[in-house]
């Protein structure tokens, strides 16, 4: 039973290592997608389609924003689908906002299952240090108190080290979650402000 727990004891600070590096590839490629999307450019740029929209003049914009940008590819189909009418045009639009918030979305349910996971693995860690700490203590004696006090001190190192990936893939996922509702509610804004200026190049 030792070994088992001593393999378990292994296998969980190697679940927890791997954990940390897949956390980190994907902050790195989140954190690089959605800034495309963000910045004093895009900001300027949505102002300015949004200023040319509300005045019902033709649709342009100075800023020239990057390429990749969400609100780039949004403002750049619908323009295409204003030909569709009022009706074509919110169903097109709506599903390019589905389209965008799947992308936005993408691979977060990762960070959210380690965020919520991690502890409990560490907690798992923990667990088996006590087990071996006591099974020392049944096997040696008083005489092996210092091998007891080094596994509790691992046991302890198991939780401190789920926490620690824990605390910071939460933050990460929080901060992603709450950019991607910022830009899909500029994405709504938007559509609106197309409908507006298709219904008034209709009037006119």
């Amino acid at each position: 039973m030792q070994e088992y727990v001593e393999f378990g004891e292994q296998f969980i600070f190697f679940a927890m290592g791997i954990a940390s590096i897949l956390a980190l590839a994907v902050f790195l490629e989140r954190l690089l997608y959605f800034r495309k999307s963000l910045g004093k450019t895009n900001e300027s740029f949505l102002s300015e389609v949004r200023t040319s929209l509300q005045e019902a003049s033709e649709v342009n914009w100075k800023t020239e924003p990057n390429e990749e940008s969400i609100y780039s590819r949004f403002v750049k189909f619908a323009l295409r689908q204003l030909s569709l009418g009022r009706k074509g045009l919110d169903e097109s639009l709506e599903g390019q906002i589905l389209s965008e918030k799947l992308e936005l979305e993408k691979r977060l349910p990762i960070l959210n299952t380690l965020g919520n996971n991690a502890p409990f693995i560490g907690l798992l860690g923990t667990v088996l240090g006590v087990i071996k700490a006591f099974y020392g203590l049944g096997t040696l004696g008083s005489s092996g108190a210092e091998v007891v006090m080094r596994s509790i001190s691992t046991a302890l190192l198991a939780t401190a080290a789920g926490l620690a990936v824990a605390i910071p893939v939460v933050m990460a996922n929080n901060y992603f979650s709450r950019k991607a509702k910022v830009i899909l509610q500029n994405l709504e804004i938007l559509k609106t402000e197309f409908h507006s200026f298709l219904l008034n190049k209709t009037k006119g």
